[in-house]
């Protein structure tokens, strides 16, 4: 009883894409692992043996373009499955195989990919064109994928039908109730409480960012001799964080900026939290819109920024504009 439950399980392949990795390579060992696993179903050995036949074309097709995939090759391949050397004919070709075996075994494949936004652009119109083949054939593999907010942008410009082939629901600050429980409830656990002051102090330094809620609520804890926590001791966190946050969580994005991006987001802190609108940002400049356009793109593509609505650009994460400033202060930037 025990295999057959693992054998009807979900097959989960879960991928964090970071920049300058390639899709393929990514997706083949994870791929594998899948169909390994769907072949111990005694229903879909022989499809699930057929799709690592068309992992093994794939991989071997596509090696020339992208050099990083490396998976090992538990059969021969196919002649003319999955082998075109064309990344979205191919990858269509391997996970219609894929599905097929998932239908058989009456289990789905579910692709969990975060940091989606750094797929290039044509590796992205291969995957969600893939997706949309399988969706039409009634095959059961599924994507989830996570990533800042342009995403959506470069999905639609991707493939136009994205937008009606996904779902995008936007994940941004709780709500000031869920982030006020987010803080009291493992405090309760534990038997302490906290202020009204210091809550309603902690959650608006937060601005209800999950992570920053994370992070102030260790250090508001750590500060703090007995309960309950008080506003003092999580003013006395705000110091501390402030300067964790500094040398890691915002040193790590500005280090990847070029002076010229720098300049960029420096004028658009002097403008405040955001979002901000394009003419503004260039007026602070002293440059015209066109010619930080650039700057304005290197910067959406780096996730510093995105746009929220046509010629508004804001941070992707709250408070950077007052590290900017921390980091680059006076006018000497200009």
């Amino acid at each position: 009883m025990r295999e057959s439950a693992e054998q009807s399980a979900v097959q989960s392949i879960r991928i964090e894409a970071p920049e300058g990795r390639s899709l393929p390579a990514l997706l083949a060992p994870e791929l594998r692992i899948a169909l390994l696993r769907l072949s111990r179903n005694e229903a879909a050995k022989d499809l699930a043996q057929r799709g690592l036949r068309a992992l093994a074309g794939f991989a071997k097709s596509l090696k020339v373009k992208y050099s990083d995939i490396e998976v090992g090759f538990d059969f021969d391949p196919e002649p003319g499955l999955a082998d075109n050397g064309d990344f979205e004919h191919d990858l269509q070709a391997l996970l219609e195989e894929v599905g097929r075996a998932a239908k058989v075994a009456d289990t789905a494949v579910v692709i969990f990919i975060d940091e989606l936004q750094y797929v290039a652009a044509d590796q992205l119109a291969a995957l969600i064109t893939s997706m949309h083949r399988c969706a039409q054939a009634r095959l059961p593999v599924m994507l989830v994928g996570a990533g800042l907010p342009q995403l959506r942008g470069r999905m639609g410009n991707a493939k136009s039908y994205a937008e009606r082939l996904f779902n995008f629901p936007f994940v941004g600050p709780l709500p000031v109730a869920a982030a006020r429980f987010a803080i009291t409830k493992p405090l309760q656990d534990h038997g302490v409480t906290i202020t009204e002051e210091a809550l309603s102090t902690l959650v608006a330094a937060t601005h209800c960012y999950p992570y920053f809620l994370q992070e102030w609520g260790k250090q508001s804890w750590d500060s703090a001799d007995d309960s309950p926590i008080d506003n003092g001791d999580v003013e006395s966190a705000t110091q501390l964080t402030v300067a964790a946050l500094d040398e890691s969580f915002f040193l790590v994005r500005f280090d990847r900026l070029t002076p010229a991006e720098k300049k960029y987001l420096r004028a658009m802190a002097d403008l405040g939290p955001g979002p901000h609108r394009s003419g503004a940002i260039a007026e602070a400049l002293g440059r015209a819109v066109t010619a930080l356009a650039p700057t304005r793109n290197g910067l959406i593509e780096k996730g510093m920024v995105w746009s929220p609505s046509h010629g508004d650009t804001a941070f992707t994460v709250p408070l950077f504009d007052e590290f900017m400033r921390r980091i680059m202060p006076g006018d000497d930037w200009r």
